[in-house]
């Protein structure tokens, strides 16, 4: 048969029936004007089980579960297709052995050239196997054309075996545009991008549904006007009595809105892995900084022990001095493991950015190359922010110093700030409110996208061996997190990067609890009796000693329990020093039970954690790991004194 064989030798209505009795994911029939089945196709017997003389005339309601049934559904539905000349629902529907499967149903009012409403058209696909037989639609001819007709949320239209439109829906022409006598006698490639035809897409989709008798897939597609969307399409193969391919029929559905919503509920799955993944890498980081701030108590303060007590040797000193260097710049990075992990001791306050931020430039500049400008930028206004001065420096510093060194050439630091009210969609993870974004923006050779996605984790770094930390990004990271804030981080590979710190507005009141640096009045002189804590035998060992030479008197417990059984039993006591982080009791729950039994008695906080449990308020002074000898003694006088 030529390419004419399907327009010269097939009627209209022949046309339309052959078009439906083609498709094989749709059972289509229709409902008389009370919901009565009027014809009931072959699809629609695989589907749901019936046979034509079981349903027709039946009420097509029986096709709903019980529930929908009592709620009113089928009766809405037809209802709403009255009204509004369509219904679409995607849901639950009852063959008749009683199983349930997943249906999208589409339902149109099917009304005659006068208006008069004859009946509606009824569209079932069966989203739970995708796997189907072709349908076999035995409809009258007219029924066919009326049903084909009434359909405008699917392009259905036929192809002859050579691809070209043999005939066009309402559908059709509502999603692509085309008028009939537009689109009838052409190539169905018309409406491929130019990509597909190039590629040989739209001829790959005829041959493979006339070798397995379907093709599907989802894809762009090109409008009349020029314009996109994207498409799920199937097209079966027709065929006459004799197995020979004499056209086919194409169906199409816009489901550029579902794809963006699929795309956009990926987007936010990716990015809550992706903070799960930090938030895991956090835990473990404090967990291990933790660990090692005990350490370099216990080093640190041997050091100052072993420097106090030994011949004024230079050649010892120098080597303690070294020792005592190494282990600062090793609580240096333990500060900034914390931070990440967001347990850092803060001194939240309002912060004046600008003012900062000029008295910072002063310190970058000499430590920027010749060829690196650096240029301040302040949107006028109120631009102060509530969190840590001295940490929000470090954080600035830092990504200052990043900027540089992604401009080995030369280039201009941008440092921006500008107040902002955010909505709950704004900036992903921050809550609602007035926030000041501080942004840093360099020149530079920018990152990919999956050097990108992990920057901000503790240790990663593309600086050369002994050039970088990796901390430097995890503590700005960690800075905005305890402050309420965010730190969000834009590049394009060779166009440079942007930093930004997102921080709550100084309008917002503070809330919270503050860690608390002791203030640094004179040492008391007078001996005490202190109870000292620590589950760190080292850590206790040395808290001991350091006590013991200030001149102290000093009762040693590894626990909570022990520490309340020495209380009762070796007392009384002139103080308590606790570690915080204890298994079993933590140092503040043993603070509330000494409040509750000794009210008078001082305790003091030793930690290298920021927080208090949740609801706590006790006003305790806490002391940060790792101490001096010198810290110990004004941390002790100043706890006296509260």
């Amino acid at each position: 048969m030529g390419s004419d064989g399907i327009a010269a030798g097939v009627t209209d209505d022949a046309r339309y029936r052959l078009l439906v009795e083609g498709i094989a994911d749709y059972a289509i029939y229709m409902l008389d004007p009370t919901g009565h089945v009027a014809s009931w196709n072959p699809g629609a017997r695989r589907f749901k089980g019936y046979e034509a003389h079981e349903v027709l005339g039946t009420h097509f309601s029986r096709f709903y579960p019980e529930v929908d049934r009592v709620a009113g559904l089928p009766e809405r539905a037809l209802q709403i297709a009255l009204d509004e000349g369509r219904f679409e629902q995607e849901g639950w529907r009852v063959r008749k052995d009683g199983s349930q499967f997943w249906a999208h149903v589409v339902i149109d009012a099917i009304r005659s050239p006068a208006g008069e409403l004859l009946g509606f058209a009824k569209i079932t696909r069966d989203l739970t196997e995708r796997r189907a037989q072709r349908e076999a639609l035995r409809r009258s001819e007219e029924q066919f054309r009326l049903l084909v007709q009434s359909v405008t949320d699917y392009a259905i239209y036929m192809l002859d075996a050579e691809g070209r439109v043999s005939s066009w829906n309402a559908g059709a022409e509502r999603i692509k545009l085309y008028r009939p006598d537009e689109a009838v006698g052409q190539h169905f490639s018309i409406f491929y991008t130019e990509e597909d035809q190039q590629a040989g897409v739209p001829q790959m989709a005829l041959q493979t549904a006339a070798r397995e008798g379907r093709f599907e897939t989802d894809g762009w597609r090109v409008r009349k006007d020029g314009s996109r969307f994207w498409a799920s399409v199937v097209v079966d193969a027709i065929r006459d009595d004799f197995g020979d391919v004499v056209g086919f029929a194409k169906v199409t559905r816009d489901i550029t809105e579902r794809r963006a919503t699929q795309m956009s509920l990926e987007q936010a799955h990716d990015q809550l892995l992706q903070a799960q993944k930090l938030e895991a890498i956090g835990q473990l980081t404090g967990g291990i900084a933790h660990d090692f701030n005990n350490l370099l108590t216990a080093i640190l303060s041997s050091l100052e022990l072993v420097r106090k007590h030994l011949p004024d040797d230079p050649r010892i000193i120098r080597l303690i001095d070294n020792a005592e260097h190494g282990a600062q710049r090793g609580a240096t990075l333990t500060q900034r493991l914390l931070a990440y992990a967001r347990r850092q001791p803060l001194k939240m306050q309002a912060v004046d950015v600008p003012v900062l931020v000029q008295d910072l430039v002063t310190l970058i500049e000499p430590s920027l190359r010749p060829a690196v400008r650096l240029d301040a930028q302040f949107d006028p206004g109120a631009l102060a922010v509530v969190t840590d001065p001295n940490q929000l420096d470090t954080a600035i510093l830092n990504l200052c110093l990043n900027a540089r060194d992604a401009m080995p050439e030369g280039g201009l630091i941008t440092i921006r700030a500008a107040r902002h009210s955010l909505s709950d969609a704004n900036v992903q993870g921050l809550e609602r409110g007035d926030y000041v974004c501080l942004a840093v923006t360099d020149e530079g050779e920018g990152m990919d996208d999956e050097t990108l996605a992990k920057a901000a984790e503790p240790f990663f770094t593309t600086k050369g061996v002994g050039k970088g930390s990796g901390l430097g990004l995890p503590m700005v990271h960690g800075l905005a997190a305890q402050s309420g804030g965010k730190l969000v981080l834009k590049s394009v590979r060779g166009r440079g990067t942007t930093a930004e710190l997102w921080l709550p507005s100084a309008d917002d009141a503070l809330t919270g609890v503050s860690s608390i640096t002791p203030a640094t009045p004179e040492a008391t002189s007078r001996p005490l009796t202190i109870l000292a804590v620590d589950d760190d035998a080292l850590v206790l060992m040395n808290t001991s000693m350091m006590l013991e030479d200030l001149g102290h008197f000093v009762v040693e417990a590894s626990n909570g329990r022990q520490a309340l059984s020495a209380l009762e039993t070796a007392g009384p006591f002139d103080m308590v020093i606790s570690d915080h982080a204890m298994p079993g009791m933590t140092g503040s729950q043993l603070a509330a039970s000494i409040h509750e039994r000794w009210p008078g008695l001082p305790v003091l906080l030793a930690t290298g954690y920021a927080e208090l449990p949740g609801g706590s308020t006790l006003d305790l002074p806490l002391l940060s790991k790792p101490f001096s000898q010198r810290e110990l003694a004004d941390a002790v006088a100043s706890a006296l004194r509260r």
